[in-house]
């Protein structure tokens, strides 16, 4: 029995509701994103049209992200790309790794507060467009699973790492009609041969023609996926074409060569229910391909969505900025895409090193990994980096042969250690970590190492980018008044806010000077860029005001000098700037503009208006 609150019973009417949906909306797959408590993570929580390792690469979507999903939650709007090619236009990175004629929608799941975003995928041969009462079927079934979700207990977190989303049924899938004999017979006597595979891409139903063109017995066939049991199909052309087939819910062909010399037509029709297969002697034999040419001792290549995980990180990296963003894109999507539950991100730092990032692990595990020199013999990490060489332990006993202290230390059971490389130059170590022992096969191993690569790069740029960023944030605060002086008479405050996003400098500055007891001049400016050369520009134009109006220089001239030296000093960066001085005594204030935006004048009613300031 369940009771309110119980996580089963949730999961059983929002799944019932969720599958209902797609269903009603004639989608081919689905899926419900939940936004995290922090409101900058959604994670896959529901799934159905699809097998779940077709998701493992959108599995975590930070809300930031240049995606349909992200952009329909940080936005609160539903999001239609009724095409391929309008996905390529406005969402490059998805249309990169999602290269299937679809339409697709993404609906904010909004109730008191934003809940998450509804996904929903069409074939492309529905029209590219939405009517009226689509959308407002669609807005209607999200409202409804926002209330479910906020009567829900637990919903507001990510689930544990290793653990995937639930795959639900859509219910339109279709049973074999009685008697089953009948429908194996006439199967039986179609030319050819015949064959049914399930979303996950398992063999459930062969033909015996199929099984004599496949040259294999139906028993060592059944449950298993063809690129596995069939050496010959191992090529990551033809599992494409099986995902294209799932995704785009449309006919899908391809030839392969059945050893010594067999080419045969694969025909693969899908439904919501799986895939129905159509193999036939091909009418020619086409030109060479690799998978005839393939020895049986030749490494097979690494699965296609191993290749898609490794596309899709690939571009995500391109586009981090600072150190912090790459620790999060590891941390968000490369831990969870290859099973991972802990992550340490270091990097080389004067023989020693430091680490910048870590995920799954205790504060004092970490304490006593940091600062570790290049030579250490307590973990693998040094002699990964000094040798070039990517290190693998499946399991402790492994470890402690080599390094007997390495595994009390984290009390882990399985390690990945990939050095961070470029052109021979050591950046850092990635280290991946598993809480129960992990074989790593040879695809996977070479997807690391190359993904090792990808992260160096993003890492060292995103090093030097906050290195600047540093430099010029620090000239920036060394140059602005740490406070503003007091002066009699006046309630002054200053607030700075840079109005570029991501950025935390800029050529703005401010001064308040006192000039005597009766007196005082302030000024605001702005230096063209977002830069360490706009920063120090900032510092002499400052200075240079600050000298004039010291002096008692009339509020023109002040700015008139401060360009003259401006023009000695030729910086090549235009600056703007307006200077108030204000006089106690007399109750006046004199303005003059060097191309500022206007002051605004508050009015004793409360009403505001810009003074006309010729520059």
């Amino acid at each position: 029995m369940t009771s309110a609150g119980d996580p089963a019973a949730d999961n059983g009417e929002l799944d019932a509701v969720f599958a209902e949906t797609v269903r009603r909306t004639g989608a081919s797959i689905g899926a419900l994103y939940l936004l995290a408590l922090d409101e900058q993570l959604l994670w896959l929580d529901v799934l159905c049209g699809a097998p779940a390792e077709f998701a493992e690469p959108w599995a975590r979507v930070p809300v930031a992200a240049p995606a349909p999903v992200a952009v329909a939650v940080r936005e609160d709007r539903m999001v239609w790309v009724g095409s391929q090619d309008e996905m390529a236009r406005s969402y490059p990175r998805t249309a990169m790794v999602l290269p299937y004629p679809l339409a697709l929608v993404a609906a904010p799941v909004t109730g008191i507060r934003r809940r998450g975003v509804l996904l929903l995928m069409w074939p492309a041969t529905r029209p590219p467009y939405m009517t009226g009462r689509e959308r407002g079927h669609i807005a209607s079934r999200c409202r409804r699973l926002a209330r479910l979700l906020e009567e829900a207990v637990g919903r507001d977190r990510p689930p544990a790492d290793g653990e995937g989303p639930r795959v639900v049924p859509t219910g339109t899938g279709r049973r074999s009609a009685s008697p089953a004999m009948a429908a194996a017979d006439f199967v039986e006597r179609l030319p050819g041969g015949s064959c049914a595979l399930d979303l996950e891409g398992h063999f459930t139903y062969l033909s015996s023609g199929a099984c004599d063109l496949l040259g294999c017995e139906a028993g060592g066939l059944l449950g298993t996926l063809p690129w596995q049991s069939l050496r010959w199909l191992d090529d990551p052309t033809y599992e494409d074409r099986y995902r294209a087939a799932v995704l785009s819910r449309e006919p899908v062909s391809f030839t392969a060569c059945c050893p010594p010399d067999q080419w045969l037509d694969f025909h693969l029709y899908p439904d919501a229910s799986g895939i129905s297969v159509r193999i036939v002697p091909s009418g020619a034999q086409p030109p060479p391909s690799p998978a005839s040419a393939r020895s049986p001792h030749t490494v097979t290549p690494s699965r296609a969505g191993r290749l898609y995980q490794l596309t899709h990180l690939a571009a995500a990296l391109t586009e981090v900025v600072g150190v912090q963003d790459v620790i999060d894109l590891v941390a968000d999507q490369i831990m969870p895409a290859f099973g991972a539950q802990g992550l340490v991100l270091s990097t080389a730092d004067a023989g020693r090193l430091r680490i910048t990032g870590y995920r799954g692990y205790a504060a004092h595990t970490i304490e006593r990994l940091d600062g570790l020199p290049l030579d250490t013999d307590l973990t693998p990490a040094g002699h990964a980096l000094s040798s070039g060489i990517p290190s693998f332990f499946a399991d402790p006993e492994e470890m402690r042969r080599i390094y007997p202290e390495a595994p009390l230390i984290s009390g882990k059971q399985a390690w990945a250690f990939l050095p961070l490389i470029i052109s021979s130059r050591p950046v850092g170590c990635c280290v991946l970590s598993y809480d129960r022992p992990h074989t790593f096969p040879a695809e996977e191993r070479a997807v690391l190492t190359s993904l090792a690569g990808l992260v160096a790069q993003a890492l060292d740029r995103a090093r030097l980018y906050d290195t600047k960023h540093e430099l010029a944030h620090g000239l920036q605060q060394a140059l602005l008044p740490r406070t503003l002086p007091h002066v009699s008479g006046l309630r002054v405050a200053a607030r700075y806010l840079p109005a570029t996003r991501g950025m935390d400098i800029g050529g703005d500055f401010y001064d308040l000077i006192r000039l005597g007891d009766t007196a005082a001049a302030a000024v605001i400016g702005d230096v063209q860029g977002h830069n360490v050369a706009a920063a120090a520009l900032m510092g002499q134009v400052r200075t240079g005001v600050y000298a004039h109006a010291s002096l008692g220089t009339p509020p023109d001239q002040v700015l008139t000098r401060t360009n003259r030296l401006l023009t000695d000093l030729a910086p090549d960066l235009f600056t703007s700037c307006l200077y108030a001085h204000l006089d106690f005594a007399r109750r006046r204030v004199t303005l003059a503009s060097a191309g500022h935006p206007p002051p605004l004048l508050r009015l004793p009613d409360g009403d505001t208006r810009p003074v006309d300031v010729p520059p």
